[in-house]
C-alpha cells in the first residue's frame, strides 16, 4: 500500500508495479487536485535542485522573516513556540559551507537524472506533449549578483550539469518583453519543465490503473503491527490487509511515522502560485527572477508563478496576499501591456512536506520494517520523485540501493 496520491506516490506506484507488485494507492482526494502540492508547484524539473533553503548567515534574518509579513520567507507569529525546534535544526542545518556542500551532493543523486526520468514516465503514459525539454533560466539585474552565488553555480558545473550564461543583448532576444532591470542571465541547459502538473499526475494515475494498480479513496488513519510486523492498514472506517506499507503522504506523514517509532521533524512549507492569462504576450520561457526568487513558467493554463516559504500549522488560513506579491512581480518583469493587465485565472496553497536539514526521510521504519518512509521533499518533490521511487523499489526488494541512501536514512533525527 502506497499511502500518499502526490508525485513522490505516483511514481513509487508505477515502479512498483514494475518489480511484480501488487499495490494500491490510498489517496482522499482527486490524484492532481488542488489539495495536493503537486498540483500548484512550479513546475520546474530542475536536475540542478541541489541547495537546501538554509545556508551559512540564515539566522541573521530570522528576525526579518517574523517582522515582515510580506517578504519571501515567513514565519507566521502565533505559530512560532510549536516551530522553535524545528527552526534550531534548521539553522543548525546551514551553519557552514561543508554541511551545505554534502547536503548539494544528497540532493543531487536525487535530482541527476530526473528529467530522463519523466520523459521515459510521460511517453508511457502517453503525455509527452505535457514535458518541455527547454533548460531553465535564472535572470539577474547584473552579472554581479549572479557571482554573488557562485558557490552554487559552481557545484552545479562540478556535477557536471550543463550551464550557460545569457548576456544582455542575448537576454533581450531570448524574452523580448522582459524589464530591462534584468541585464545578466544563466540556465541549467538539460531542465524542463510540465505544462499542466496537475493532469501530468492524473495521467500517471491512468498509468498505474491500467497496469492493475488500485486505487482506494480515503485517509490512511492507522498501521497496525503485531511483533513489529505489518498487518494492516485502517483507511477511515476499513481495514485493509497488506505486506509493506509506503508512507509518502506529505506534510501529513509524520503523525503516521510515528506509529511505526519515528519521530522526524516535519513542518509544512506552505507555497502558493498564482496563474494569469496574457495571450499571445506569455513569456516562452520559464524564468526565476533574483529578486523574486519564484518559478516564472509558461503553462497551459497561464502564466504560473510559483514561489514563497510561510512557516505555519497545516491548518492555517491562507494569506492571499502572497498571490499579489508574485502578481506584483510579474508586472515589474514584463514590459507589455498585457502582463500590466494580466487577468488572474487561478490562486492556489499548498503544503510541501519539509525537514529541517533539507533532505527527504526516505528509509525503512524504526519500529516496523514493513514500512518504508518517503516523504519531506520540500519544494523539490517533483525534481526527486523519479530517483525516490527507483529507492523505495530497492528497499523494499532487499536489493542494492542504485546510490548510497544514508543520507536520507528517518534515524538520522534520532
Amino acid at each position: 500500500m502506497v499511502i500518499g496520491g502526490g508525485i513522490i506516490g505516483l511514481t513509487i506506484c508505477i515502479e512498483l508495479l514494475k518489480a511484480g507488485h501488487r499495490v494500491i494507492l490510498v489517496e482522499p482526494g482527486d490524484v492532481g487536485g488542488k489539495q495536493s502540492a503537486s498540483y500548484g508547484n512550479g513546475a520546474w524539473i530542475n536536475p540542478g535542485a541541489i541547495m537546501p533553503i538554509s545556508v551559512p548567515g540564515l539566522w541573521k534574518r530570522v528576525p526579518g522573516f517574523l517582522l515582515d509579513p510580506t517578504g519571501p520567507f515567513v514565519i507566521r507569529w502565533r505559530y512560532l513556540p510549536q516551530l522553535l525546534p524545528w527552526l534550531a535544526r534548521f539553522i543548525a542545518a546551514g551553519r557552514s559551507w561543508e554541511r551545505i556542500e554534502k547536503c548539494a551532493a544528497a540532493r543531487f543523486q536525487l535530482c541527476r537524472d530526473t528529467v530522463e526520468d519523466h520523459l521515459a514516465l510521460a511517453e508511457e503514459a502517453g503525455v509527452t506533449s505535457l514535458v518541455r525539454r527547454s533548460g531553465l533560466h535564472f535572470v539577474y539585474r547584473d552579472r554581479s549578483e549572479y557571482l554573488q552565488n557562485s558557490r552554487e553555480w559552481t557545484m552545479r558545473i562540478r556535477f557536471g550539469l550543463r550551464v550557460s550564461e545569457i548576456n544582455q543583448a542575448e537576454l533581450r532576444q531570448f524574452e523580448p518583453t522582459l524589464s530591462g532591470d534584468y541585464t545578466f542571465g544563466a540556465s541549467i541547459d538539460d531542465g524542463a519543465f510540465l505544462l499542466d502538473p496537475g493532469e501530468y499526475c492524473a495521467a500517471l494515475e491512468r498509468l498505474f490503473i491500467s497496469r492493475g494498480g488500485e486505487r482506494v479513496c480515503g485517509y490512511a488513519r492507522r498501521l497496525n503491527t503485531e511483533q513489529d510486523r505489518l498487518k494492516s492498514v485502517q483507511v477511515d472506517q476499513t481495514t485493509l490487509d497488506c505486506d509493506r506499507a509506503v508512507i509518502a503522504a506529505g506534510a501529513w506523514s509524520a503523525t503516521l511515522a510515528r506509529q511505526v517509532g519515528d519521530k522526524i521533524p516535519l513542518v509544512s512549507e506552505r507555497g502558493y502560485h498564482v496563474v494569469v492569462e496574457m495571450g499571445d504576450d506569455m513569456p516562452r520561457n520559464t524564468l526565476m527572477p533574483s529578486d523574486g526568487k519564484m518559478a516564472v513558467t509558461p503553462t497551459s493554463g497561464g502564466l504560473r508563478l510559483a514561489g514563497q516559504v510561510e512557516l505555519a500549522s497545516v491548518d492555517a488560513a491562507p494569506d492571499w496576499r502572497r498571490t499579489d506579491i508574485l502578481l506584483s512581480f510579474a508586472r515589474k518583469m514584463f514590459t507589455s501591456s498585457a502582463a500590466q493587465k494580466a487577468k488572474v485565472v487561478d490562486r492556489w496553497m499548498g503544503h510541501r512536506p519539509s525537514t529541517p536539514d533539507g533532505l527527504p526521510s526516505i528509509g525503512t521504519a524504526t519500529g516496523c520494517p514493513d514500512v518504508v518512509h518517503a516523504f519531506g521533499h520540500g519544494h523539490s518533490g517533483l525534481c526527486q520523485a523519479p530517483a525516490t521511487a527507483k529507492l523505495v523499489r530497492a528497499l523494499i526488494d532487499g536489493t542494492h540501493p542504485p546510490f548510497d541512501s544514508a543520507p536520507y536514512m528517518p534515524q538520522r533525527f534520532q
